[in-house]
């Protein structure tokens, strides 16, 4: 299934639309990654001034069945929950129920003795982990811009990544009240706003959410997101036979990716507000136009205007005090918002790389991507599942859809 763009839509005055001969080149890449066995199948969609003007889907959902790639395949998004979990976040905030500067721990009490780890050595001349007091609170605020100190176990340095390993983080069964817990009496791996840090800091905002509103995670977004949107297939667990049939599966060589979703789909219990989604291309586009139409769509405003800017201007930025370090993911050229990479500038690079400022963007250790760029009225998503390829196949497409609206530098 392709579509491409009609020369109705490309007529907007002010504008550029795509050119169906560079979009062409979007299908040769993704062709050429199936064919040559790096990816078993993809669905792309760019969408333009609310139409999509590219829908193509690539390959296969699983190799061992070769059940072709449909629009409605079901991805396993990852860390592309995140945007959602926060959007959640926000709304609270934007209710009056939730406050940016409030204490986890007026919500969470662990968090009311947290400490930071810093590396020293023992008299022995062993490393270890020394524990200090936090300088301050970590709040909602750290949590929606991934400045805690919550880390994941890799990124926080060996001592925190075997203080993670000896914690029984994720021993039995576990909710998102058990595993609040757990986190909060592991140590940061920095002091609370100095350093932005990937890490578990959204799967702690689900645990305030559902404190706040009463519901489960899942529960409240169903209610205030999926359902008025229209996301049907967007969900924590599948429910039947027919989706689970629908579920995209990485290669059988993708050994991290093979593993992790094992451990996802292990847990159904957990509702993780960072990673534990699955959806489709078509569902969060529609999430993507919401948020490219500022918080609105069909009618329905999701998030206030104020809110809004708040969670799509960067909060990291010069004299915010957050450092950056190699593992800072939003990249060249991005600050970061709550919930979502902001493009601030061109970026170091030489030529800088393409997009808009303003322009949106979060992906995910699936492989799974999405852009929003304000300036062309446009959305972009990338749905695939591979871990080995994400790397390099992300920038590759991010520059493919660039290439294609003449005009976007």
């Amino acid at each position: 299934m392709v579509i491409w763009a009609t020369a109705a839509q490309q007529s907007r005055a002010g504008d550029r639309g795509p050119s169906p001969d560079r979009l062409e080149r979007i299908t040769e890449f993704f062709n050429n990654e199936v064919a040559a066995g790096r990816l078993a199948g993809a669905v792309v969609l760019i969408q333009q001034h609310g139409k999509p003007v590219y829908l193509q889907c690539f390959g296969v959902r699983d190799v061992m069945t070769n059940v072709p790639m449909t629009a409605d395949t079901i991805f396993a998004l990852h860390s592309m929950t995140k945007p959602v979990t926060s959007l959640s976040a926000m709304m609270l905030v934007d209710a009056g129920k939730l406050r940016l500067s409030d204490p986890v721990a007026r919500f969470i009490p662990a968090f009311a003795d947290t400490r930071v780890g810093v590396s020293a050595v023992a008299p022995d001349g062993t490393p270890v982990l020394k524990l200090v007091p936090a300088d301050r609170p970590v709040t909602i605020a750290d949590l929606l811009r991934h400045t805690s100190g919550i880390t994941y176990d890799y990124i926080g340095g060996k001592l925190i990544d075997k203080a993670y390993a000896e914690s029984g983080l994720f021993d039995g069964a576990y909710d998102n009240r058990i595993f609040a817990e757990r986190i909060a009496r592991l140590p940061l791996a920095r002091q609370p706003g100095t350093l932005w840090r990937y890490g578990h800091s959204t799967d702690v905002l689900g645990r305030v959410i559902e404190i706040v509103s009463g519901q489960t995670l899942y529960q409240f977004e169903k209610q205030h997101i999926f359902d008025p949107l229209g996301m049907t297939s967007t969900r924590y667990v599948l429910e039947s036979d027919e989706e689970r049939a629908r579920m995209a599966e990485p290669l059988p060589g993708d050994p991290v990716l093979q593993r992790s979703e094992a451990e996802r789909r292990a847990h159904p219990e957990w509702e993780s507000g960072g990673g534990g989604l699955v959806s489709t291309a078509t569902d969060y586009a529609r999430f993507a136009q919401m948020i490219l139409n500022r918080g609105e769509l069909d009618g329905k405003r999701y998030l206030g205007d104020a809110a809004f800017t708040l969670m799509t201007t960067d909060q990291i930025g010069p004299g915010s005090g957050v450092a950056r370090d190699y593992f800072y993911f939003p990249g060249d050229g991005f600050g970061y918002g709550y919930g979502f990479a902001v493009r601030v500038g061109p970026g170091e690079a030489r030529p800088p790389s393409p997009g808009s400022i303003g322009e949106l963007k979060w992906d995910s250790g699936s492989g799974t991507y999405f852009g929003i760029d304000p300036k062309l009225d446009m959305l972009y998503i990338l749905m695939e599942q591979t871990q080995n390829e994400r790397g390099r196949i992300t920038p590759a497409f991010r520059k493919l859809v660039y290439d294609a609206f003449e005009g976007a530098n």
